[in-house]
């Protein structure tokens, strides 16, 4: 039995826009840690198989002491380590691919084309190959059938199966079970998908390690898996980041927002980075997402707190009096009849709050 692990999109040297710069400049630290905890979880598990499905740099010209700390902690592992460099990471002039010197145990793929490598001992072979360019519109298995030889063989790529758009190695169904692998270890969604059989291939992206954004929610890490007699691959995840973005909307209708965010907020969430999203109905003055958000705080590494809650049906019923409060609302409410999206309708929420505010001369906060 071979152990191996399949992981990808690292994403080294991301900007981490949203954040304070002091936060911004540890997340990118903690990011450039992730090659030393993988290899020291290859090591205490006796991993024989490392496969890198791309993007593992978040550009093609990463600083230079990030591709050696990456390449220092690839050379640390005891197993056999393949790259399939993606879009972000393509292969080419000044890439760390070429310019950093990687260690013996690292195969990095470089050709726009699928290249095998035979691991003798294990009765394996490697098919993989890299983005030369930021792009890669001929899918690399198209045309491509593993040989019925008696080997087990496995496929790592940077790609998108049944893409939209054929710009980062477009890969079909069919392509996929028409491969004769056993295994194909993808990268490029971030998002992890549940192992997927196409014909006898088993299919599968891992998802980043470490989520950058409310658009990464939740555990992130790799695939850890075992290819068994006659190539019987089977995989676990393993959630690895060591920070998490959740995002968690509370209905607040008559409730103390408060109150009703602390009621269903997990206990331990001190690590990671939280968007609590208040939604319901609430009086003229909102549900003081600010004050809100400023009590948490310390509980979270970083918090956003948004109110998107709805005026209460109490104040729009006051549309109907004969007063200039009365005229304003009228207004507001044919606009948020006709409001066509739930941004629009938040508009003109925000605005109804604001201008009867304004209207009582009170500080809206």
């Amino acid at each position: 039995m071979v152990r191996f692990i399949h992981a990808a999109d690292f994403h080294l040297d991301s900007a981490f826009g949203a954040l304070t710069q002091r936060q911004a400049a540890a997340r990118r630290r903690e990011l450039r840690e992730v090659g030393e905890r993988l290899s020291n979880y290859v090591n205490q598990n006796d991993i024989d198989l490392v496969l890198l499905a791309g993007d593992l740099f978040d550009s093609a010209s990463p600083y230079r002491e990030t591709g050696e700390q990456l390449s220092h902690a690839l050379g640390q592992m005891r197993a056999r380590v393949f790259v399939a460099p993606g879009n972000h990471d393509w292969y080419g002039p000044g890439s760390p691919w070429r310019t950093v010197d990687w260690p013996e145990n690292v195969t990095v793929f470089s050709r726009s084309a699928l290249t095998a490598v035979e691991l003798s001992q294990w009765g394996l072979v490697i098919h993989g190959a890299a983005f030369t360019a930021p792009e890669q519109r001929e899918g690399f298995l198209t045309g491509f059938t593993a040989p019925e030889d008696g080997k087990v063989h496995i496929g790592l790529l940077h790609g998108e199966l049944d893409a939209a758009e054929m710009r980062y190695d477009p890969i079909t169904a069919a392509e996929a079970a028409a491969s004769g692998l056993a295994y194909l270890a993808l990268g490029h969604i971030h998002k992890r998908s549940e192992p997927r059989r196409y014909g006898r291939t088993l299919c599968a992206w891992p998802g980043c390690v470490e989520g950058r954004g409310f658009d990464e929610l939740g555990d992130k890490g790799f695939y850890d898996g075992t290819i068994g007699e006659g190539g019987a691959v089977s995989v676990t995840f393993v959630p690895f980041a060591r920070r998490r973005y959740a995002r968690l909307t509370v209905d607040i209708t008559g409730r103390d927002p408060r109150a009703a965010v602390e009621a269903v907020l997990p206990p331990d969430t001190v690590r990671d980075l939280y968007r609590i999203v208040l939604t319901g109905e609430t009086g003229e003055a909102g549900a003081g997402a600010a004050a809100l958000q400023e009590a948490l705080a310390d509980r979270f590494y970083t918090l956003e707190v948004r109110d998107e809650t709805r005026l209460s049906q109490d104040l729009w019923a006051r549309a109907g009096e004969d007063s200039l409060r009365g005229l304003f609302l009228q207004d507001l409410r044919r606009q948020l009849e006709a409001a066509d999206t739930e941004e629009r309708r938040q508009l003109v929420t925000q605005a109804a709050r604001m201008g009867l505010a304004a209207l009582d001369r009170r500080d809206l906060g």
